[in-house]
């Protein structure tokens, strides 16, 4: 009998996303759809520090959706 791992649930997988570093100003935001907030932050924060840039993000919810809206900070 072989084994397989668990597959994951398509409903909570994450889609890959480009994020708009590149255009940001200081003071822009983003908001990103998102079940799993924590993750999503960490993923924010550690893509940013490669384009030398800082975020701040915060979990909120938009037009009744749970996500993270970030601010590029510096």
């Amino acid at each position: 009998m072989s084994s397989k791992p668990p597959q994951p649930d398509p409903l909570y997988e994450e889609p890959e996303w480009v994020f708009p570093y590149s255009g940001m100003d200081v003071g822009d935001s983003f908001f990103v759809p998102t079940m799993k907030p924590a993750y999503m932050t960490y993923v924010i924060d550690t893509t940013a520090k490669k384009y030398g840039i800082r975020m701040k993000v915060f979990t909120t919810t938009h037009e009744g959706v749970l996500g993270v809206r970030a601010w590029r900070v510096k």
